[in-house]
């Protein structure tokens, strides 16, 4: 059946502002859903409140509503679009799904006669209601763990007491666990049940016998409503049962399943979707499987709608599930549709995996002091990286060197862990950092029995393990010179880091690179094809593996490249790679932007990330698209190959711009403000040194690499003093201390955690308003684009305060300072694209923080604000396609936009939730009011001094 040509016009609602369980994977599938239907020539209308993302941007949806996720949001819209005829509920995650129910509750979508599309009312109902889903599951004869629902506290200790310990409590419709714990003893019981109930809207919880130790899966889904249905992937958790999806190391295909539990496994999930309702589109099906040899299959959940493993699935097979899940929504069939890789097989067709993923997620747990790091049913990671090899430990590597947490990949680097009590204590409680500490275990010689003891991880994840740990052995025995050219070969297709050798032999990275340039070990770069070369694929979606060489029958020695080096110019845009608190999804939008910019400039663009969550890493966002680790080896190996005009790195927060001085040192290219400059933002003394020159105010400071230093610096400026490292994101490590103590106990701290590190100390200005500007300069003109007025005082981040678009309380002769500031600082540092500036002002004079020559975390929201393309702007400036007298900016705002950021506190409960220089928000919405009257804008400001944590 071809689509359903009576709807004409749709409304998608997002997933509103990024939070610990809901994340940025949803602007990947609601910007795919938009881009799908509209293909289609059917009018798509947003609903969605987060200004950092692609998904809001006007140039996807037809109508942009940045408005609070409410049903009287959703009537405003209605009363507007008369026409709507269906709304899509089923790309917004969680939150749209339950603001989906709560407007079907009050009739709204009856009353404007509209059409739910994608899922229907009965199977979310089914699905998040933990009784409905267990009863149904035994009546359709799935496998379910021995649990109970209760509805009070009474009915929970009874259940308890007839179940024993340990066990797990549920709560309904949550989510990302949240509420969710592992009982493991009697005492800490009445707590935890109290928790789930309250986190459940509807205070209920299942309680159930815990499956401790069962390994676990995932099924991707699609359905059309001819009742066809594809699996699209089979992900494998390494972590056993007891640790959230969202939190585990996950791998795909599934490594350790045999074939006759997976057919019964797939039987079982078509079975569970057809029975929880007739729809057409994603599905999400989370399966226990027992340890031993009767491979006994348990249902978990079942979730009908695309989730946060579906843009893992999605980028791990090529297969985008987003898109054709909201052309089944329509009516297409699985059989109408064209596979989007191959261009010529059907999205009938199963993808098939000739390569191996592994997810690994990222957290934050120092943003959250006094936070339990241990992992467990709830949700606690801010992000995740995917690494794709051609075996389990090439991608496993891949995936550690994904992470920016200064490791080079698994051991060989220095930094693992070498006392016995802490490894087994990280093991038995299972730590972030397990997937390193594993390595650690095998090297100290605890035996794999043990250690399968412990954490219950599959004894063939430990045998893969112990084979690295055994070839790093093996290469530690030679030197340089006598390192053959085999054991070189396999360290690189094992994964292993020119850097991690190089520290196995005790020689330089260089040399490293060197000696495999010397015996031709290259990367050769392999397709994302969903087929496994069976078919020919049209899209250029790459990752790196090494080869052994093939010999032709001209006797040729040769590797297979399936990357065609074309003779265009061509610019790499370098990601943001994992998401976190201080660089978030919009790094994202800007890279995005700039690829689009840069195409429409005639470059071919070229795209380097690995975070399967984002926009940027879409098979069609860049003319190529490289998945690999934004890791020196990586990218330099990439640029060999393609020879690109340059690298942009103003786009990619932190991450792509600490890879500036080495590029530069290497001869690439940067493209946009030179790395000179970059380097002189960050150094503080230089920075100053400019600002004396340029007759700038800043505040009082000085530099010290000891706590003698900083002592010694603290008599000359007196307290409060801003205590910050350098060249960190986020306000990493910064806090206002008021005392010598305070000092010599937070540099110490500092230094130990981040040593070598040169600190700032400055002289707090207390009571001072913060405001800041972005700007785009071409190295002559300065035009600012925004100026922000902070609500919260000074000493805030800048990132966890509410901010006004346009100042609110700085008069003519403030306003004027800062656009002097601004345009004196842009041009003194020869930018070329983007600047943000933070100020204080206190007695009418403005004093600069600081000043970061790149893309800021406000550059998308002034953006969405003022409805201007500024990074598209910005990007042209900076490939010297234009100049800023050449675009006629027209901003466009009535009234006020605020930034407000949005806090994931509820997944740590006992963490100080007061506010100080650190950042803490995990993302952010926009909220429009006309005037300083408004009742919301008053209350923020009423409050504005709460938080201030010195």
């Amino acid at each position: 059946m071809p689509k359903n040509n009576n709807i004409k016009s749709i409304l998608i609602i997002g997933s509103g502002p990024i939070i610990i369980g809901q994340a940025c994977e949803f602007d990947y599938s609601g910007s795919q859903a938009i881009r799908s239907l509209k293909e289609e020539g059917i009018e798509v209308t947003l609903i969605n409140s987060n200004p950092a993302t692609i998904m809001t941007d006007p140039s996807l949806a037809d109508n942009v509503y940045l408005k609070p996720l409410t049903t009287k949001s959703i009537i405003e819209i209605l009363k507007i679009h008369p026409n709507i005829d269906a709304v899509l509920p089923t790309m917004g995650g969680q939150t749209a799904l339950n603001l989906c129910i709560e407007a079907d509750d009050k009739g709204i979508w009856e009353d404007f006669n509209v059409e739910l599309i994608g899922v229907d009312i009965d199977a979310i109902n089914i699905t998040e209601d933990r009784e409905q889903f267990r009863k149904l599951m035994i009546e359709i004869g799935v496998g379910q763990a021995p649990s109970t629902t209760a509805t009070s506290f009474l009915k929970g200790k009874e259940i308890a007491q007839e179940y024993g310990f340990p066990l797990v409590i549920r709560p309904s419709f949550t989510l990302g666990g949240f509420g969710a714990s592992i009982v493991y003893k009697k005492e800490d019981f009445d707590d935890l049940l109290s928790r789930g109930l309250e986190a459940s809207p509807i205070h209920e919880v299942i309680i159930d016998k815990a499956l401790l130790g069962w390994k676990e899966y995932e099924l991707e889904l699609l359905r059309d409503s001819n009742d066809n249905v594809v699996i699209v992937c089979t992900i494998e958790n390494m972590d056993p049962m007891g640790i959230h999806t969202g939190d585990s190391i996950t791998v795909a295909p599934a490594m350790t399943l045999s074939d006759s539990t997976f057919q019964k496994m797939r039987d079982m999930a078509i079975h569970m979707m057809r029975s929880i309702g007739d729809f057409a589109g994603g599905c999400n099906v989370q399966f226990a499987v027992s340890p031993d040899e009767k491979e006994e299959i348990i249902a978990i959940e079942i979730n009908p709608r695309v989730s946060r493993s579906s843009a893992l699935a999605s980028k791990a097979t090529g297969y985008p599930i987003a898109k054709i899940a909201a052309k089944l929504a329509i009516g297409y069939h699985l059989d109408e549709l064209n596979n989007q890789i191959t261009k010529t097989t059907s999205a009938l067709f199963e993808p098939t995996l000739d390569y191996v993923i592994v997810k690994i997620p990222r957290w934050n747990f120092d943003k959250f002091e006094g936070s339990d790091r241990t992992l467990g049913l709830q949700m606690k990671s801010v992000g995740e990286v995917m690494g794709i090899g051609r075996c389990f430990q090439e991608a496993l590597h891949k995936a550690t060197q994904s992470l920016e947490i200064k490791r080079n990949g698994l051991g060989a680097d220095g930094k693992g862990v070498k006392d016995y009590d802490t490894i087994i204590q990280k093991l038995t409680y299972a730590s972030w950092d397990r997937v390193f500490v594993i390595y650690d275990a095998i090297q100290m010689g605890i035996p794999l029995s043990r250690i399968h003891e412990i954490t219950k991880i599959d004894m063939w994840y430990l045998k893969q393990y112990e084979e690295l740990l055994s070839l790093e052995n093996e290469i530690s025995s030679n030197n340089l010179e006598s390192l053959s050219y085999e054991l070189l070969l396999e360290a690189k297709q094992k994964g292993f880091a020119d850097r991690q050798i190089a520290h196995m032999l005790s020689c330089l990275e260089s040399d490293v690179k060197s000696k495999r340039t010397a015996l031709d070990i290259h990367r050769v770069y392999k397709l994302v094809d969903t087929c496994a070369a069976e078919f020919g694929a049209q899209t250029p979606y790459y990752y790196s593996t090494f080869e052994n060489k093939m010999i032709t029958p001209d006797g040729v020695s040769k590797s297979d490249n399936e990357s065609i080096v074309t003779d265009k110019k061509k610019i790499i845009v370098l990601g943001s790679g994992p998401n976190r608190i201080g660089q978030g999804i919009e790094f994202d939008y800007c890279c995005v932007h700039g690829v689009l910019a840069a195409k429409e400039a005639g470059y071919e663009t070229i795209m380097i990330n690995c975070n399967p969550e984002t926009v940027s890493t879409d098979f069609d966002t860049a003319d190529k698209l490289y998945f690999e680790p934004v890791f020196w080896e990586h990218i330099y190996d990439i640029i060999e190959h393609e020879k690109p005009e340059g690298v942009i790195v103003q786009l990619g927060g932190q991450t792509a711009l600490k890879l500036a001085e080495k590029l530069s040192k290497w001869g690439v290219k940067i493209i946009g403000t030179s790395f000179e400059a970059l380097d002189l933002a960050e150094d503080r003394k230089r920075f100053s040194e400019l600002l004396v020159d340029l007759d700038i105010p800043f505040p009082k400071y000085g530099t010290a690499t000891t706590a003698d230093e900083a002592a010694a610096i603290a008599d000359n400026l007196d307290f409060p003093i801003l205590v910050r490292p350098s060249y960190v994101l986020g306000g990493q490590g910064m806090k206002i201390v008021i005392n010598k103590e305070e000092l010599e106990k937070h540099v110490v701290a500092l230094l130990r955690s981040i040593p070598n590190n040169m600190l700032l100390l400055d002289h707090y200005l207390d009571g001072a308003i913060e405001a800041e500007a972005d700007a785009i300069c071409d190295g002559e003109d300065v035009y600012i684009i925004g100026i922000m007025e902070h609500i919260e005082p000074c000493g805030v981040h800048s990132g966890d305060s509410n901010a006004t678009l346009p100042p609110f309380n700085l008069g003519e002769f403030v306003m004027q300072q800062i656009k002097d500031h601004t345009k004196k600082i842009a041009l003194a540092l020869e930018t070329k694209g983007l600047i943000n500036i933070q100020f204080a002002v206190k007695d009418d004079v403005v004093y600069i923080i600081e000043a970061n020559p790149r893309a800021s975390r406000t550059v998308p929201f002034i953006a969405k604000a003022y409805q201007e393309p500024y990074v598209n702007y910005a990007t042209k400036v900076m490939l010297g396609e234009n100049k800023v007298k050449d675009f006629n900016f027209n901003p466009q705002l009535e009234g006020y936009a605020i930034k407000q950021p949005v806090f994931s506190f509820n997944k740590f409960p006992n963490v100080d939730k007061k506010l100080g220089p650190e950042m803490k928000s995990t993302g952010e919405s926009i909220l429009f009011v006309d005037s300083l009257k408004d009742d919301q804008f008053y209350e923020l400001y009423s409050r504005r001094k709460m938080y201030l944590n010195k």
